[in-house]
């Protein structure tokens, strides 16, 4: 809304009206004196007649030489004017204030404008969860949460007048293997520092779980988990669980964690070596003798798997809690140890790890924890191992990062963190 002002703009009325009229119809070809107005602006005018008395009106609309007013403005009265009577634009004490007052600011008429100023020009203030619920690309503000100036573009809120960090946090972990008998081994996990540079999309390869495998008889194996890579490092994939050994040893398989070893009548078959750094080898059976006979827990990344007590599997092996700042879960837990013979599976491991069984299918490792499978009794399968992950982490002073593929971005604990739960790229 805006108000219009015309120099000794005057006019007569062409009609006489009465105290309630809304409508002026001036004398014709005096409109033309009155300014044009849009849907949005307005002038204020006095009415004199002929004893001089006045009424200040405002006017929201000149369609030629009828005007369409409010009456009686800034304490006048309404009353009846005459043929002949007088309107004019004159000064009065509204149009000062709402001439020099500001109620509402049209973009387009400071945008491609030179500023000369030598103060400052001050960005709207607020926290994170302050932020617009539907941003567009080119928004600006200053965020008091993280006490940095940001700009929205590309679907996230990046930190401008920032530099990219030289190193960042990250956890690693490769996708756990499938149980058989024994239970899969989890995911290798790797955490710690990377140098970064900037404007370098470095590439997040997310390796999958391994499928499970039938307890007993040579197929279908389990199969290892998939590598995961990130900053020049791979965490290697958990080693499946061995099958039950048919009277003929069965070892489980080496891997970022080894798989447990399986059931077997005529002595200890052992698990499968974890890789140093990465996690822990699986159990052995125990070397029983007599049904029912147990199998061997997947290693973890943070303890070896168990061998069976009595008539139940072995446990898989604890996983590693995260070091990221803000992120306090557990990966790469070890699959349980199935059963043969009436016995029970093994508990899996914290982190992920399935719980191994001795009547039913092994349960799955959990996804993005890098899990290995549970065990499963001799005609049973074992479970599939969860899928890795890879989180990265630093302080949020620095440039927001850019990134692809499968992967979350949240705020902690005045620190950045991607989580990447599929392969993409991120970039400084």
């Amino acid at each position: 809304m805006g108000i219009k002002l015309t120099n000794n703009a005057n006019a007569t009325l062409a009609a006489g009206i009465n105290s309630s009229a809304t409508s002026i119809t001036l004398t014709s070809g005096q409109g033309a004196r009155f300014p044009t107005l849009t849907a949005s602006d307005y002038f204020y005018a006095t009415l004199i007649d002929t004893s001089n008395n006045l009424e200040i009106v405002k006017c929201t609309a000149r369609s030629t030489d009828v005007l369409t007013v409010v009456r009686a403005q800034e304490s006048t009265t309404a009353r009846a004017y005459s043929t002949g009577d007088r309107i004019e634009i004159r000064i009065t004490a509204q149009t000062f204030i709402d001439a020099t007052t500001i109620t509402s600011l049209e973009p387009h008429k400071v945008s491609d404008q030179a500023n000369t100023s030598t103060g400052y020009f001050e960005l709207p203030k607020g926290s994170t969860a302050q932020r617009p619920g539907s941003p567009v690309n080119g928004m600006m503000r200053y965020n008091t949460t993280t006490s940095q100036s940001e700009l929205y573009q590309n679907g996230a809120w990046v930190q401008f007048a920032v530099t990219s960090p030289s190193a960042i946090s990250y956890l690693l972990v490769a996708g756990g293997a499938g149980g058989a008998s024994g239970g899969g081994g989890a995911g290798g996990l790797l955490t710690g520092t990377a140098a970064v540079g900037p404007s370098t999309a470095y590439t997040i390869t997310i390796g999958g779980g391994g499928t499970g495998g039938t307890g007993g008889g040579a197929t279908p194996l389990a199969t290892n988990g998939v590598n995961s890579s990130a900053f020049s490092q791979t965490a290697i994939g958990g080693g499946y669980g061995a099958i039950i050994g048919n009277n003929m040893p069965a070892g489980g398989n080496s891997g970022g964690s080894g798989g447990g070893g399986g059931a077997y009548s005529g002595g200890t078959t052992a698990g499968g070596a974890g890789t140093a750094g990465q996690g822990f080898a699986g159990g052995s059976n125990g070397g029983q003798t007599s049904s029912p006979y147990g199998s061997g827990g997947g290693g973890g990344a943070g303890a070896v798997g168990q061998s069976p007590a009595s008539a139940v599997g072995g446990n898989g092996g604890a996983g590693t809690a995260s070091s990221i700042s803000g992120s306090s879960v557990t990966y790469a837990g070890g699959g349980g140890g199935g059963s043969y013979g009436g016995g029970s599976g093994g508990s899996g491991g914290a982190g992920g790890g399935g719980a191994g069984s001795g009547s039913t299918t092994g349960t799955a490792g959990t996804a993005n924890r890098g899990g290995g499978g549970g065990g499963s009794f001799a005609s049973g399968t074992g479970g599939a191992g969860g899928s890795g992950i890879c989180i990265i982490s630093y302080a949020n002073t620095y440039k927001l990062a850019t990134a692809t593929g499968t992967y979350t971005q949240t705020d902690s604990g005045g620190n950045y963190i991607f989580t990447f739960t599929g392969s993409g790229t991120i970039t400084f």
